[in-house]
């Protein structure tokens, strides 16, 4: 009797130094989000200046991407979360302020709005955005496919309908703050090829 209440406070302690050598190998979690363009004057090409203001959004994403887990694409049938790899808001939140953000730059202009939300003025075109495709494979290669519409300033004439694809390999394979920033970077061309059809459609 005696031996086995000896045993007892022994197997709680070895119980409890098991518990507590797995909690010190958790790692830490990191929080991502994504970059926009750097603000130099080169970038910088104008379609209108402070004149022209756009609407940004929404923008919507599959629902296996629209989670804080950064998600991998392990095979065509599988996907891989990273559970300590986590965005630091909502996915769909952080690409429209990099689009906003970097269509100011690219359009010389501080009149840009992420959508939808109350504007205290009216905006020239307003730019949605269905995502199809964002995530890297194991490998550290970006892919971005997404539809993307330009209305005109009431959001309901729809003046431009296009569908655009990258790829942008990350700079450290699977690291995936390298794979954030590869993922700015599809974002980034993606900005590019908007603000060009925005500067014809100013123009005429």
């Amino acid at each position: 009797m005696h031996r086995q209440a000896a045993r007892f406070p022994a197997l709680v302690l070895g119980a409890a130094l098991l518990v507590s050598a797995g909690c010190a190998e958790t790692p830490p979690t990191t929080f991502y989000i994504l970059s926009s363009l750097p603000p130099p004057a080169a970038e910088s090409l104008g379609a209108g200046g402070d004149k022209l203001s756009l609407g940004v959004g929404p923008v919507t994403l599959p629902t296996y991407l629209d989670r804080p887990q950064v998600v991998s694409l392990a095979s065509a049938n599988k996907l891989q979360l990273a559970e300590f790899h986590k965005w630091a808001g909502p996915l769909p939140d952080n690409v429209s302020r990099v689009l906003a953000e970097n269509l100011s730059i690219l359009l010389a202009t501080e009149n840009v709005v992420t959508m939808p939300q109350r504007r205290a003025t009216q905006i020239n075109y307003q730019i949605t955005f269905e995502i199809n495709r964002f995530e890297a494979d194991l490998d550290g290669m970006v892919a971005l496919v997404a539809r993307w519409n330009i209305h005109g300033k009431d959001g309901r004439k729809l003046l431009v309908t296009r569908k655009s694809s990258f790829t942008e390999a990350s700079t450290s394979g699977n690291d995936k703050e390298a794979v954030v920033a590869a993922m700015s970077r599809t974002v980034a061309e993606l900005s590019r090829e908007i603000a060009a059809e925005l500067r014809m459609l100013d123009k005429r």
